[in-house]
């Protein structure tokens, strides 16, 4: 495996959305993330939201149990949160900001506004032996924020990039570039994820910076037509072709 190998990160949160949209136990995000796991997956992340809409206690529980991959919790700076990742000591959590009315997560963290709020939860997750990564914009001073809080790493939101065409789209990939740059000269490991598709991951596979990509919709989506081994295979295979380009 090549040093600068980019990991990939797969998100089974809309496994859970299909599930729930008829109840009952099938598709089962379990099995998905077993699956992604045999074909190559580095991990696996999944988004325990507050109002439980995909991901259930029951999917983080089997999932910390079965996976032989690290898991990524995803969650809010909430309490309850804190105690179930405390409790089930998942290889890493993401913290992300989280709206009820939200179709998905918009936009990053504000880690400056938070300071106060975030400092306590980053230490007690630290504390509990979990690698701790702050979902963020890739912005300079949110950077730095994350890192004098204690983060290990920061996830940088590719959304912007990924829904920007043309002249835009060239702007906000120099802020990944730059974003990444700055992280990885102050130590943070950097992440990408948000939207990131066939069309957009191998510009962002040759920012050197980036150690791992965690990407769920779209390859869930793309898992309908060709299946999720397939959808896996071409993801990893575009990643792997951007980074021999950097």
């Amino acid at each position: 495996m090549a040093a600068n190998r980019i990991r990939l990160g797969v998100n089974v949160d809309h496994v859970a959305t299909v599930r729930n949209a008829r109840g009952g136990f099938y598709p089962d995000p379990v099995d998905a993330a077993l699956v992604a796991q045999k074909v190559g997956a580095d991990g696996i992340t999944a988004h325990l939201r507050e109002d439980r809409r995909h991901i259930k206690d029951s999917d983080v529980e089997r999932l910390v149990a079965e996976l032989d991959v690290p898991l990524n919790f995803e969650m809010a700076a909430t309490d309850e949160m804190l105690l179930i990742a405390a409790r089930l000591k998942p290889a890493s959590s993401c913290i992300v900001p989280e709206k009820r009315a939200e179709l998905t997560t918009e936009g990053g963290l504000d880690v400056i506004g938070g300071r106060k709020h975030l400092k306590g939860y980053i230490a007690t997750l630290k504390e509990a032996g979990i690698s701790v990564s702050l979902f963020i914009d890739p912005d300079e001073a949110q950077i730095q924020a994350s890192k004098e809080l204690g983060a290990d790493k920061v996830e940088l939101h590719t959304g912007a990039y990924v829904e920007a065409s043309g002249e835009e789209r060239v702007f906000e990939l120099n802020r990944l570039i730059e974003g990444a740059a700055y992280s990885g000269s102050i130590d943070l490991e950097v992440h990408a994820g948000h939207g990131l598709n066939y069309e957009t991951v191998s510009a962002v596979a040759q920012i050197p910076e980036f150690a791992e990509f965690n990407i769920g919709h779209f390859l869930i989506g793309e898992a309908i037509s060709v299946g999720l081994e397939e959808a896996i295979h071409k993801m990893r295979d575009l990643m792997d072709a951007g980074r021999a380009n950097t």
